[in-house]
């Protein structure tokens, strides 16, 4: 049972045609007679040999989204996408002529899918005064389901509605709410609250916490806080750090973006009535996602986390956009287009990605998201929560908000523009042809049920952004509430377990860690950043592929050192920077007593830190020896000096050679460290000679800190069976390591479960 009381929809199988092969008939050869009389045997075996190599592909395809791209790229590369060409204004209106509530209308709808009998928190629904609860069934929902107040659609009633979408909705996922947003709209809807079973709204008036009347009397004609647009690279935000909670993070939210815990410097103010959708925040369980669910749980005690009730609704700019869910959202008339759920995504995925789909589509209305004070109370089940069913969200979210900011349309009518960005988000990756298909149906029921289609405005986004003077500032503090932090509440008495951790995080929560993979990302990068990120500020990931969904960006081995300053330049505010290979495992809590302004490296380690007498002049070492020379005799003369006196017992072709997997440079030494890089410049100095070459020249080795001379270094290969055996808890890193998956991953983690115990609970 998942946390959100979703059921994942099975993604739609792609068929893969076998391409035929013509067998020309050879001339004057003996084989004749032999191919004609075999042939069904040879194309059989063809066939079977094709079907065992792609059984093996996708056994050996544990990432969903490799999986999920496989199957895209081999059905576009059958067939392209086609566009739907839908006329318009060849839709006629239907009533609802069929169902009971035929001559039912409001303007106010609570929408809800229902897999189980009514909870408590949704006969509280019903009691709302003048909101009507419209429950949508599915498969699993049970047949003799019934709530007094409540309009209960089930699969058969569904049906006979005839509405476009339903060809192309799963009958056992809560997607089908769809169906119950044209319901509500068909039957007079100006409002829809998309809600769940399991939330119970606070003091039980939706009009206390949103604002339900945007004109007229009722509605508050006051400004709305803004988040700041002064910086144009700010494209996502976490809105819980505005509601007091810095360590929680909404489902959704990229996972680089999570260590972007400080509060606004300054807001701006915007005019009230555009803030079309509206995002309310939940106390208790909030929407956060199962990195966040899995290590922040230390029990098997329910979350009941709490949000600032007094901060103010605070509203987005247009090139900001902010994770969506489907369960505490309020949408009015001009955003009910918006409201469709995408079926070709994971059930854990479809709201966020209607979401950001939402915001940006919504920016060409010159409409807004708004996001508000706690609005419902949910209770945390204490139920499994399934990190595969997001995968595919964290690889693909932070790619899709950065393609949706991107994205432009010619399209002259609203609908035309929803229908062209469904399409390109297909040719993307980020949805199948299914939800394109579904769109062009969705859009088509829009009309059906009497929807008017809004007009579209020029968009913000083109326009040279307005200077932010000092009187348009508004400042507004957060409060820190008491928070689940790492898995620790932050008051109370904490175990020793709890305890470390929060230490660990003070000592390094202000390193950044830079890890150059070596192995296959797609299966590791994640684990990676699972396993150190709960210690250090963030975990940057290097490898000898860019990959844009996994955020993992380009360098070169050979020449890694020279990729670092402009990740010093990112993380200028860091405390300093720890550069490891993913062959060698960090033991942090043996790092606690290292000098955090001095330099780490493993001189102390002679498996490690050698010097070479080259052989020859045509020898590799004479030739980096060379280069060696040749960069020391430009230096500055206290690098020179340095140099010098750390190898005076060398003569000059003498080279010293470090393995270079583990290495710490303090803030006070990045200038440093960047300036060497630029002395080198083109030059092809090896890392594991340019390194240690830069380390003696920052400062003694004498003033290095020690903490990396405990370390096990072994110079043979790493196998699994080898690297069991070579583990210490005790020792600060451990040298070889091998990680190819996440089994590999698993057996790692229990044996550093003996340094830390609290990573037993990621497995």
């Amino acid at each position: 049972m998942l946390v959100q009381d979703r059921v994942a929809s099975k993604p739609p199988k792609s068929r893969r045609e076998l391409p035929t092969h013509r067998f020309v008939e050879p001339k004057n050869l003996d084989l004749t007679s032999w191919v004609s009389d075999n042939v069904y045997r040879i194309v059989v075996f063809f066939l079977f040999v094709v079907t065992v190599a792609a059984f093996f592909f996708l056994y050996n395809t544990t990432d969903t989204a490799s999986l999920l791209c496989f199957q895209s790229q081999s059905t576009l590369s059958i067939q392209s996408l086609t566009r739907p060409q839908i006329k318009w204004n060849s839709i006629q209106i239907v009533s609802d002529k069929t169902s009971p509530y035929a001559n039912f209308r409001t303007e106010k709808w609570i929408v809800v899918s229902v897999t189980k009998y009514p909870t408590e928190e949704l006969k509280g629904l019903v009691k709302i005064k003048g909101w009507q609860v419209l429950a949508i069934g599915n498969s699993l929902t049970p047949k003799d389901w019934n709530l007094k107040g409540a309009i209960f659609l089930s699969l058969d009633a569904q049906a006979e509605l005839n509405y476009r979408i339903l060809n192309h909705l799963p009958f056992d996922s809560f997607v089908r709410k769809s169906v119950g947003y044209l319901f509500a709209i068909q039957h007079g809807a100006k409002k829809i609250y998309d809600a769940d079973d399991r939330g119970e709204v606070i003091d039980g008036d939706l009009g206390k916490h949103f604002d339900v009347e945007l004109v007229g009397e009722d509605a508050r004609q006051e400004p709305i806080l803004q988040y700041s647009h002064e910086n144009p690279n700010r494209t996502v935000v976490n809105p819980y750090i505005h509601f007091g909670q810095r360590s929680v993070w909404p489902r959704g939210l990229p996972l680089e973006n999570v260590g972007e815990i400080n509060h606004e410097e300054f807001y701006t103010e915007v005019f009230g009535g555009k803030q079309f959708i509206q995002q309310g925040i939940s106390n208790g369980l909030p929407d956060v996602d199962s990195v966040y669910y899995f290590t922040r749980k230390t029990t098997f005690e329910p979350f009941d986390i709490r949000f600032d009730e007094h901060s103010p609704k605070v509203a987005l700019p247009q090139g900001m956009m902010v994770p969506l869910n489907s369960f505490n959202t309020l949408y009015h008339s001009s955003a009910f287009w918006g409201l469709m759920l995408p079926v070709s995504v994971s059930s854990m995925a479809s709201d966020v990605i209607r979401g950001y789909w939402g915001q940006r589509l919504l920016w060409e209305l010159g409409g807004c998201v708004a996001v508000y004070p706690p609005t419902v109370h949910r209770y945390d089940r204490v139920e499994a929560y399934p990190f595969s069913d997001e995968k595919d969200l964290h690889i693909n979210v932070g790619r899709l908000i950065k393609f949706l900011l991107a994205w432009r349309s010619n399209k002259h009518r609203f609908f035309e523009t929803i229908l062209d960005l469904s399409f390109v988000m297909a040719e993307q990756g980020f949805w199948t042809e299914l939800d394109v298909k579904f769109t062009a149906a969705w859009l088509q029921d829009l009309l059906m049920v009497g929807y008017q289609q809004p007009r579209l405005m020029s968009l913000e986004l083109d326009r040279p952004r307005a200077t932010i003077g000092h009187g348009d500032r508004k400042e507004f503090v957060p409060r820190k509430l008491p928070s689940v932090h790492l898995g620790v509440e932050e008051i109370g008495t904490v175990s020793s377990e709890i305890g470390n951790l929060i230490k660990w995080r003070k000592n390094f929560g202000n390193i950044v860690l830079i890890m150059f993979c070596n192995g296959p990302v797609e299966r590791t990068a994640l684990e990676w950043r699972l396993l150190y990120g709960r210690i250090f500020k963030t975990v940057v990931i290097l490898s000898s592929k860019k990959n844009s969904d996994l955020y993992v960006q380009e360098a070169k081995l050979y020449h890694v050192y020279k990729r670092l300053p402009k990740i010093f330049d990112k993380y200028s505010s860091a405390d300093g920077f720890l550069f490891v290979e993913d062959d060698t495992i960090l033991n942090y809590w043996n790092l606690l007593q290292a000098d955090k302004t001095k330099l780490w490296t493993t001189d102390k380690v002679m498996a490690s830190w050698t010097t070479v007498r080259p052989a020859g002049n045509a020898d590799w070492y004479s030739v980096q020896a060379e280069l060696v020379k040749k960069i020391v005799g430009t230096m500055p003369v206290h690098f020179q000096v340095n140099y010098k006196e750390a190898t005076k017992k060398n003569d000059e072709t003498t080279l010293t050679v470090c393995s270079s997997e583990l290495f710490y440079v303090p803030k006070r030494f990045v200038a440093d460290f960047t300036n060497l890089v630029n002395l080198v410049g083109d030059m092809d100095l090896h890392y594991k000679v340019a390194v240690p070459m830069f380390f003696l020249s920052m400062d003694s080795p004498q003033n290095f800190d020690p903490v990396l001379g405990s370390m096990v270094y072994k110079i043979e290969p790493a196998s699994l069976n080898s690297s069991l055996s070579l583990y210490s808890a005790e020792a600060s890193a451990v040298h070889p390591w091998s990680i190819s998956s996440e089994q590999d991953f698993i057996k790692l983690v229990r044996e550093m479960a003996e340094g830390d115990p609290l990573l037993m609970e990621l497995v």
